[in-house]
């Protein structure tokens, strides 16, 4: 008797896409509600204080921060994968906004609604990515400020660009642009954010990634830096 050939898990590398898209969106959504009830968090950002409606905002501002790290980190230039990964990768950020569109409308938001969300991915995206320019600018103006730049100083302080350019983003607008004397509340952001990109960054890379972890030294003296600055 023939044995019956397994059914491949997925139908296409579309479908592959799509379906690990909801997974990490999935995920997104998680680290940022784990992050809006965490007590120091919740302390610090004042949300007892406020109104349901801008509580809300707030915890929409974590989800989509997550959600725009894990297309940032697929654009990653330094991002450990084969290269014949790359062009998969570009259709699998391609996917992340509409798997979170298609989660929301599964769990029956409306129409109007839905299309907010994605004007709102779309302009943290857009707003986040060129972000980047200016955080790495900024981070190797510190960097060299204390010794020489070489190749690995320059690695950690690439590898930790998408995080700290969506936590300083994402800073910016939980606090209505009003940062002064909210140091700690960007420490506490920062610090979740990147424990969600040290998760992403492992699926993606399919193991223990070094460069990250020389890179925890670099992302201590940035959470040490006097606040974040966003113009």
């Amino acid at each position: 008797m023939k044995k019956m050939k397994e059914q491949p898990e997925f139908e296409s590398l579309d479908h592959m896409a799509e379906v690990t898209a909801s997974a990490l969106v999935k995920a997104a959504a998680e680290s940022a509600f784990r992050l809006f009830h965490d007590k120091r968090f919740r302390r610090l950002a004042r949300l007892g204080r406020l109104p349901q409606t801008e509580q809300d905002r707030i915890f929409n501002e974590l989800i989509v921060g997550c959600i725009v790290l894990i297309m940032l980190t697929l654009e990653a230039p330094d991002l450990r994968i084969p290269e014949e990964f790359r062009d998969y990768c570009a259709l699998l950020e391609k996917k992340i906004p509409p798997a979170h569109v298609d989660q929301l409308r599964q769990l029956g938001v409306d129409t109007e609604h839905l299309l907010t969300w994605e004007k709102l991915i779309d302009m943290r995206y857009e707003e986040y990515a060129k972000d980047r320019h200016d955080v790495r600018a900024a981070s190797m103006q510190i960097a060299s400020s204390e010794r020489r730049l070489d190749m690995e100083e320059l690695s950690k302080i690439q590898i930790l660009v998408p995080v700290q350019a969506v936590a300083i983003g994402s800073h910016h607008h939980i606090c209505r642009g009003k940062t002064e004397n909210r140091d700690e509340l960007f420490k506490v952001t920062l610090n979740a954010l990147s424990r969600f990109y040290v998760e992403i960054r492992v699926r993606f890379e399919g193991g223990e990634i070094t460069p990250l972890k020389r890179a925890r030294v670099a992302l201590k003296k940035f959470l040490n830096f006097k606040g974040p600055r966003k113009k």
